[in-house]
């Protein structure tokens, strides 16, 4: 009997131990932004690398199990997913880093799930439930009850920022939803985390010359090239499981780690 109970156990305990560990990660890149914004890094140019170290650290990881292959056919969903999952989400978010204290940058990732989940109903994948909209809403609040208490609350002037990171949270819910609504499993979630941040880089790299916001990284590292190479490392990883729990176990549920985000992402400021 004992025997049988385990397995089914741990089998509920993994998508809650993926939407942990990617909360934390990502809790991360907060405070990492904060610190390469602080060093002099700019926002197109973070984000810029943090897409590129992505993309060669999954596409390193992606040759050790079977080539990688690039499908045509699945080329402008992983395009819209690159847009709203990689390059306009991490610009906004790092031009607000400056102006906009690393917890409550994270907090903005709160509204991920509610927008999920209202994005989903009329997309169709989820349908209308009290049981589940009363969840997302409570588990909001309780967040922001334990987070803003212990955040400095920005400026007058900070509003606008955290507007714009509140944008850029919309379009991470955004990208829940597309990656659900296509599913293109065919192409795993390692081929499409490699992709989507592969075309990332391509669209920043014109944009970031453009802007001259290139980041030549110096050597021997200091905090703005640890910082930078921090939420590339962090970014692969997180992201390649986020996109792998969007496919297994829906976009709601995956979303809901912006709860996790959110919290760790205050203590990670405070640490």
């Amino acid at each position: 009997m004992k025997m049988t109970i385990m397995p089914a156990l741990i089998a509920r305990c993994v998508p809650w131990l993926i939407i942990i560990l990617m909360g934390v990660c990502w809790g991360l890149t907060f405070s990492l932004a904060k610190i390469a914004t602080n060093a002099g890094g700019s926002a197109f140019g973070i984000a810029f690398w943090q897409a590129a170290i992505s993309a060669l650290i999954i596409y390193c990881f992606s040759l050790s199990r079977t080539p990688f292959q690039f499908p045509k056919t699945h080329l402008p969903t992983i395009l819209l997913i690159a847009l709203l999952g990689a390059a306009i989400p991490s610009v906004l978010f790092f031009l607000s880093a400056p102006h906009v204290p690393a917890g409550v940058l994270a907090i903005t990732t709160a509204l991920v799930p509610g927008l999920t989940y209202a994005l989903a109903i009329t997309a169709g994948i989820e349908t209308k439930s009290f049981s589940r909209l009363s969840g997302v809403v409570f588990g909001g609040i309780a967040i922001l009850l334990l987070a803003i208490p212990k955040t400095s609350l920005p400026t007058p002037e900070a509003v606008p920022w955290v507007l714009l990171a509140c944008v850029a949270s919309s379009c991470y819910a955004a990208e829940n939803i597309v990656i659900a609504k296509k599913q293109i499993k065919d192409l795993g979630p390692v081929r499409l985390a490699c992709g989507m941040n592969i075309l990332a880089t391509l669209i920043l790299l014109p944009i970031t010359l453009y802007m001259d916001e290139f980041i030549i990284p110096n050597f021997p590292f200091k905090s703005l090239e640890y910082a930078i190479f921090g939420v590339g490392m962090l970014n692969a990883f997180a992201y390649t499981l986020f996109i792998l729990s969007v496919q297994s176990y829906g976009p709601l549920f995956a979303s809901q780690t912006g709860y996790i985000v959110t919290l760790s992402g205050v203590i990670w400021g405070m640490v």
